[in-house]
């Protein structure tokens, strides 16, 4: 448990990494409120103890803005926000309409980086806090078809970096968490091709795909404890792979 519980807000935080994310911070004696497009939490049916459910699209401004209003007004205070929510579209690049690349980049990084400057003044006004990015090992790798999406990671890695140095003496830090492949609800089946999982065991250095609840456990790690010098980085978590040869 917490020593001292912190109000958390987490986006996409209906499947996969954000429901695991959310589960373990509350889990771990944290308030954490719930956006998701439907508001209705966790799709698998399992809940997230004390949570506040919050119906919140990303991609628009005022909903953006009245989900942490709604936050502060259940609890009080805002102390953190896990920046999950995300759009994965893959397109050969010759052909990739530019409509689609604009939608990967609203999600990806318009939405983040309107939710991390809504949920400043919310911050400030708790005395600092943290705001955790969610990327991916795509920002510094070159992927067939993800011409957006890794485009889209890339820049909140540069995101992140820019506000933790503006917002540093404000005593808010900002970290990127990279994972690398995640085995979620929305992948599993293609992950459990045989092809694929002996492609992911040969790739990976630690023998295959993290689960989403070890990358929950992970952010919730950096909500454990303060460490003001602890900003501005990108936190890969990916087994290895990207820097194994």
């Amino acid at each position: 448990m917490a020593a001292t519980p912190k109000v958390i807000a987490v986006t996409g935080a209906s499947r996969g990494i954000g429901a695991a994310i959310a589960r373990e911070l509350a889990a771990r004696g944290h308030l954490v409120a719930c956006l998701s497009r439907k508001g209705l939490g966790p799709e698998d049916g399992r809940p997230v103890p004390g949570a506040l459910l919050l119906a919140c699209d990303v991609d628009d401004e005022a909903a953006r803005r009245g989900a942490l209003a709604a936050v502060v007004a259940r609890f009080g205070r805002l102390d953190g926000l896990v920046n999950n929510a995300g759009l994965h579209l893959e397109r050969p690049s010759h052909s990739c309409p530019t409509a689609d690349f604009a939608a990967v980049m609203l999600t990806n990084v318009t939405a983040v980086f309107a939710l991390c400057r809504e949920a400043h003044p919310h911050l400030v006004a708790a005395g600092g806090g943290l705001i955790v990015n969610i990327g991916s090992f795509f920002d510094k790798l070159g992927v067939r078809y993800t011409a957006a999406y890794s485009a889209s990671k890339a820049a909140v890695g540069a995101l992140t970096r820019t506000l933790a140095v503006e917002w540093a003496r404000q005593n808010i830090r900002v970290l990127n968490v990279a994972p690398g492949f995640v085995a979620t609800d929305l992948n599993r089946a293609y992950m459990e091709q045989e092809s694929f999982r002996q492609f992911l065991k040969a790739r990976i250095p630690v023998g295959g795909p993290a689960e989403a609840e070890e990358i929950g456990r992970f952010v919730a790690l950096a909500f454990a404890e303060d460490f003001p010098h602890w900003t501005g980085e990108t936190l890969y978590v990916d087994g290895g792979q990207a820097i194994s040869q």
